[in-house]
């Protein structure tokens, strides 16, 4: 077996082990496939048939009112009666237990939201995985990464009609793909120093989501220098469900050309495996 070889197999294991995981996370027992109601809360104390309590946005935060009899974990402590989750920051998350399930409580584009997780949720139970290209070295491309003087606020679109997300953007990402030049605008990642980007291109609403794919770029190095394996380019949750609120790409980020990898179409969504 030549060196050649042994690069390949690692690459292609590499992806692998990248794409179950990813698929692990997805389809955990409280993952995205659990979700099983997207809630929106007014200050009218209103309860819902797959949480237990009357839940509201108040001033102060969201509250839910347990009738007796009703209780939940929260930092594993039991509750009963009312709660105060407090006011939440825009994209965070407080993960409530309920029995076998988890109740999370949010705030999305500025609205206080509940999303129950349910193990047994259907859309969980019958997922097979994820249709992709099969991973090619030809599309880990160079870049770099070319920060603004400051972050830049960018607003963009959600997959939910009307609502917006507000990013910082620190900068955006070049790269060369078949001698033309193109440029995303980027993201900070999950990690110090990393970037994401939101996308879509000539593959868009044919072989892969239409609405959007995300890739993650790891941190630049001294030079400012980037690797982008778009090999890596997932599908995010609203590809799967309705009751996911994901960002769109922000208007630059609409490549003019194909990118025939990464993930596809989900097959909850027509795709073909």
């Amino acid at each position: 077996m030549t060196v050649q070889d042994v690069d390949r197999v690692s690459f292609v294991q590499e992806w692998e082990e990248w794409h179950r995981q990813k698929e692990a996370v997805l389809a955990g027992p409280h993952g995205f496939l659990a979700i099983t109601g997207l809630h929106w809360l007014s200050d009218e104390p209103t309860r819902f048939e797959d949480a237990p309590g009357a839940w509201s946005s108040t001033a102060d935060g969201v509250v839910v009112a347990l009738d007796e009899g009703e209780e939940v974990t929260v930092d594993g402590q039991t509750v009963r009666g009312r709660h105060d989750f407090g006011v939440l920051a825009e994209r965070a998350s407080v993960y409530v237990g309920w029995g076998d399930a988890v109740i999370e409580v949010a705030k999305r584009g500025g609205h206080d939201i509940v999303r129950p997780r349910h193990p047994g949720n259907a859309l969980r139970t019958a997922f097979t995985g994820t249709p992709a290209y099969a991973p090619d070295a030809r599309w880990v491309l160079s870049g770099r990464f070319l920060p603004f003087d400051t972050p830049r606020p960018v607003t963009v679109g959600a997959a939910v009609e009307g609502l917006e997300h507000v990013y910082d953007s620190p900068g955006q990402v070049e790269f060369e793909l078949e001698g033309t030049a193109h440029r995303l605008t980027a993201f900070n990642g999950g990690t110090p120093g990393a970037l994401m980007v939101l996308f879509t291109d000539k593959t868009s609403g044919v072989t892969t989501y239409a609405a959007n794919r995300s890739l993650l770029i790891p941190a630049p190095d001294a030079e400012g220098r980037v690797t982008v394996d778009f090999n890596r380019a997932a599908n995010l949750p609203c590809a799967y469900t309705d009751l996911a609120t994901c960002p769109l790409p922000p208007a630059e980020n609409r490549l003019p050309v194909g990118i025939e990898t990464g993930e596809k179409i989900p097959l909850e969504r027509g795709g073909r495996p």
